[in-house]
């Protein structure tokens, strides 16, 4: 089969990575594209190189990268093609909008609207513009579009003739439009999320993350040379995680953290957490810091209601962190609490179990040796994606 994977980055990620290779945004396509999969970032080749090692063909495409996506349309239409248009432009529909806004006919306004709303929808961005040529170059037999919420329904339902299987991918708050009718099949790391999608007719399949090996080979390397974290968190601290922010706020008043991650700036000027703010950790650099940790602290987006999902279960278990994160009633279709990881039920409990593993450094070693093991054996990218060829072929 033939996979196109759909992702898009953090524009702060972004700004990282180009700042990092000064002068990346001038080569050539793979080399950029390259440099993005060695980042580490977010799921990086993780999909698309175990799908080859499978047998498939796999190509990712990261559709908010304009540099890396004015590389592509450079290097298949010319260099014009390249160019991005002036959105402070006013498009002709601007234009008739502004228009429509300023006429006195109270009856004739309504039906205008809805008709520029309609030929607004069909004006397409210059990102849409060039994924419509990525999708008809590639002519995949699957898409996996990784952020739902970057192109809507009619883009996707447009597409079709040229796909034989669009597949969502999510776990994060859910689209605002919330049409997703053009998708044949979406796929959640979080039970919640799948039987919502069936009970409103979407099929839905669960999909869990995993953790990729060849991390290792450059975190735990890395780490070995470097000073030992006793405690850490890294993630977000946005309005969409109030229950962690609070968490942390604790933990940092008790026994002392370092937090790395986006969002600090949405903090109050009250909050402990901004001495304990070490800065934004990308890819790598973020799994140098979990090898180099003791305890890690992992803590579920607000959205995830009882079930344990996320990154981090598998990224700081994968490169040997002891992971203490908070009680989900599935945390055990995964990990054996109490010998592979460590569960927390509020945050007096996670202080008390912090304080115990620093204290008790041969338990703490036992621990994060076995939740290794476990993620090693059960929780790889292969693994995952043996079973998402299994999925799709039920739904092709």
């Amino acid at each position: 089969m033939r996979f196109l994977i759909l992702n898009a980055d953090y524009p702060l990620f972004l700004e990282w990575l180009y700042t990092r290779h000064a002068g990346m945004e001038l080569q050539p396509y793979a080399e950029q594209l390259r440099m993005r999969y060695e980042s580490l970032f977010g799921v990086a080749d993780f999909y698309s190189g175990n799908l080859r090692a499978l047998g498939h063909e796999a190509s990712d495409l990261y559709v908010n990268n304009q540099a890396l996506q004015q590389a592509w349309m450079r290097e298949q239409y010319g260099p014009t093609a390249c160019e991005v248009p002036d959105d402070s432009r006013p498009t002709p529909v601007a234009r008739l909008r502004t228009i429509a806004g300023r006429t006195p006919l109270r009856r004739l306004k309504p039906f205008l609207t809805r008709w520029l709303d309609h030929q607004a929808s069909r004006q397409r961005s210059w990102g849409e513009q060039v994924l419509v040529k990525q999708i008809r170059h590639y002519r995949p037999d699957v898409v996996l579009n990784q952020d739902m919420c970057w192109a809507g329904g009619q883009f996707w339902r447009e597409m079709k003739p040229y796909i034989r299987l669009l597949v969502g991918q999510i776990a994060s708050p859910l689209p605002k439009d919330g049409d997703l009718g053009a998708y044949d099949l979406v796929v959640s790391s979080l039970p919640n999320f799948v039987d919502y999608f069936k009970r409103h007719g979407v099929k839905s399949e669960l999909h869990r993350l995993a953790f990729e090996p060849r991390v290792l080979e450059i975190a735990a390397s890395t780490a070995d040379a470097c000073e030992p974290i006793d405690l850490s968190f890294v993630g977000s601290l946005t309005a969409d995680h109030r229950a962690r922010v609070r968490l942390l706020e604790t933990l940092s008043e008790h026994v002392g953290i370092q937090v790395w991650g986006r969002g600090v700036d949405s903090l109050s000027a009250s909050s402990p957490l901004h001495q304990c703010w070490k800065g934004e950790a990308w890819g790598v650099d973020m799994y140098r810091m979990l090898a180099r940790s003791r305890i890690t602290i992992n803590h579920h987006i607000d959205v995830s209601e009882g079930f344990a999902n996320n990154m981090r279960l598998f990224e700081a278990t994968g490169v040997g962190s002891l992971l203490m994160t908070d009680w989900k009633a599935n945390l055990t279709d995964m990990f054996e609490p109490g010998k592979e990881i460590v569960a927390y039920r509020h945050p007096e409990e996670c202080v008390q179990l912090v304080r115990h593993y620093l204290a008790h450094e041969s338990a703490r070693a036992a621990v994060a040796r076995a939740g290794q093991e476990r993620t090693l054996r059960d929780h790889t990218y292969l693994s995952r994606m043996t079973e998402l060829v299994e999925i799709v072929k039920r739904y092709l």
